[in-house]
């Protein structure tokens, strides 16, 4: 399908968007800008963990250093600062991020208690939102996904012994845990926020084009189907997924895939989906 006006190649498409309503405006403000007419569908809500304990603790492991050092006299030139307990904290999206700052500050902490921790971060997203807050990552992988971050650390070198804390989604995938426990880590997988279906029960409105962000955008959609198959209710519809991770969840729930964006993020979902246009 081509289009007359290149600098609209989404002129006319009502594009669903499922994403967390917190994090859908400027991606529905990008599509208006593409002559789409975007629907806020969100059929997940990131909400905050219940029992902060286990997240606490491991802050107050990752600060006690720093605590120890503030609480001490100046210690002479000679003298080596205290070890971080974590040797990595990885952190896989801007949602945990928020909710790791937010209790970092609960314990009256800030970024410089991170001091001597490496950090890991999964994608530009990701990146950004520890920039804000004055961390510049140690590491970041070509790939966004568990997979391109085990692989970027085969190639920083090996981490046997090392500890991890990944503070992250509490239905993320294990792959990341479980590659990095098989290469000889400590880690510690704690959940920093939660995500859940919203509630509610509508269903979905018909559009031209059906964008998902994440597996769980995809079950949560499929949730709100009432019991009917995905195949049929998008049978005119086109489904365009954020990666690779996504696309197979979808699959596995019979939602038909009509393209999935190369680099995965918003910004390649929004490729993905002019290049769909223009085939």
């Amino acid at each position: 399908m081509s289009n007359q006006d290149n600098s609209t190649p989404l002129a006319g498409q009502r594009v669903l968007v499922t994403r967390p309503a917190h994090q859908s405006a400027e991606f529905m403000a990008v599509l208006r800008a593409l002559g789409a007419e975007p629907i806020a569908f969100p059929t997940i809500e990131i909400v905050p963990i219940e029992d902060t304990g286990p997240l606490d603790e491991a802050i107050r492991r990752i600060t006690a250093g720093t605590s120890q050092l503030l609480a001490s006299p100046p210690p002479r030139l000679s003298a080596s600062p205290p070890q971080p307990y974590y040797d990595w904290l990885v952190l896989t999206s801007t949602n945990g991020v928020a909710a790791f700052w937010d209790r970092l500050a609960v314990a009256g902490r800030d970024a410089r208690a991170l001091a001597g921790v490496k950090i890991a971060a999964i994608g530009p997203a990701t990146t950004a939102a520890l920039r804000e807050r004055s961390i510049i990552p140690d590491l970041v992988p070509e790939i966004y996904t568990a997979e391109g971050i085990l692989a970027a650390f085969d190639e920083w070198g090996s981490v046997a012994g090392q500890r991890f804390l990944l503070a992250r989604a509490d239905i993320a995938r294990r792959a990341l845990t479980k590659g990095l426990v098989d290469r000889g880590a400590q880690v510690d997988e704690i959940a920093s926020y939660r995500t859940v279906p919203v509630s509610g029960g509508d269903p979905p409105p018909a559009a031209d084009i059906v964008t998902f962000t994440s597996s769980s955008t995809v079950q949560g959609y499929v949730n709100c189907l009432g019991g009917l198959p995905p195949a049929e209710v998008l049978s005119h519809s086109r489904v365009v997924c954020i990666g690779p991770i996504t696309a197979a969840t979808a699959q596995e729930l019979g939602v038909p895939v009509s393209a999935v964006a190369e680099e995965y993020t918003i910004p390649g979902l929004l490729a993905a989906l002019k290049k769909m246009m223009e085939a």
